[in-house]
């Protein structure tokens, strides 16, 4: 039995990988260019592309769960329903999907009404899932380090509603749990989905003090500028991304992303140990 990941050599996919192989599981990953692949031993490195339909025929060879990630490209959807429709056609039944936290309320926002598109998908196409809604990523937080330590602000106008902010550390051992349970299950499993939070709510005002207390001296907060934030990411980002990631913005401002009940209890459970806290994440990266 092998479970492939695809988005294998990213942030994310990558743990994935790493607590896989942790686990003793047989793991293949499925990568554009295996020259820049860098995994533990074991790993099955597998050259494909969710837009190659021969390569997927390939990769889904012999697979029987996958962990399905798609990146935020214009045709992320696309590639998901390819994907999806390869698995199915070579007999893959148990997935695990990584989607986004009020996907089916940031029905605005491209990459979180794509990633509801595939979602539903799933339920259509008969799979037997897990759909991991993850909270905005502590690890987005590296992009800002330089401005908050050069000129003393905190500039991800993240406003006053809140963030569950979560480690892709806790994010990849989450999947890689939910992949081993459903893989080794005698029969397919129910469907579920897993809203993936941290176990701090941050607000621009209280991230501005976590990293105030961190490097020792004040970073303020200047508010909810979306368009200056869309302006800053169309320096080193297609101008559709920025737009995209500015309208996740405002949805932040009037939505937040907040847990449900019980959400952290479930997630401290499954791992066995606490949630990575922001505060521990800041001072990693300020450090």
């Amino acid at each position: 039995m092998t479970i492939l990941v695809t988005g294998a050599t990213g942030n994310v996919g990558s743990n994935v990988v790493e607590q896989l192989v942790n686990r003793g599981t047989s793991v293949s990953a499925l990568v554009r260019d295996p020259s820049k692949a860098d995994f533990p031993d074991g790993v099955d490195v597998v050259k494909g592309d969710l837009l190659d339909v021969d390569s997927l025929r390939d990769a889904f060879s012999g697979v029987s769960t996958l962990f399905l990630l798609n990146g935020v490209v214009a045709d992320e959807f696309t590639q998901a329903l390819i994907a999806l429709n390869v698995a199915r056609d070579a007999g893959v039944e148990r997935i695990v999907y990584l989607s986004v936290i009020h996907s089916d309320i940031y029905v605005n926002v491209p990459h979180f009404a794509g990633k509801f598109g595939v979602e539903r998908m799933i339920e259509q196409m008969g799979f037997n899932a897990t759909i991991l809604r993850p909270a905005y990523y502590m690890d987005n937080e590296i992009t800002i380090k330089d401005v908050v330590t050069s000129y003393g602000i905190y500039p991800m106008p993240i406003g006053g509603k809140g963030l569950a902010m979560i480690d892709a550390r806790d994010i990849g051992e989450i999947a890689a749990i939910e992949l081993i349970r459903r893989d080794q299950s005698a029969s397919p499993l129910p469907h579920t989905r897993l809203n993936l939070v941290g176990p701090d709510t941050l607000t621009g005002a209280s991230a501005a003090a976590v990293w105030s207390d961190v490097l020792g001296h004040t970073i303020s907060y200047p508010g909810d500028d979306t368009a200056g934030f869309e302006q800053s990411l169309r320096q080193f980002m297609p101008g559709w991304m920025a737009y995209d990631m500015r309208l996740m913005a405002e949805r932040f401002l009037t939505d937040g992303m907040l847990p449900e009940a019980g959400d952290v209890d479930r997630l401290t459970t499954l791992l066995g140990r606490p949630l990575r806290t922001y505060r521990d994440y800041v001072a990693q990266i300020a450090g």
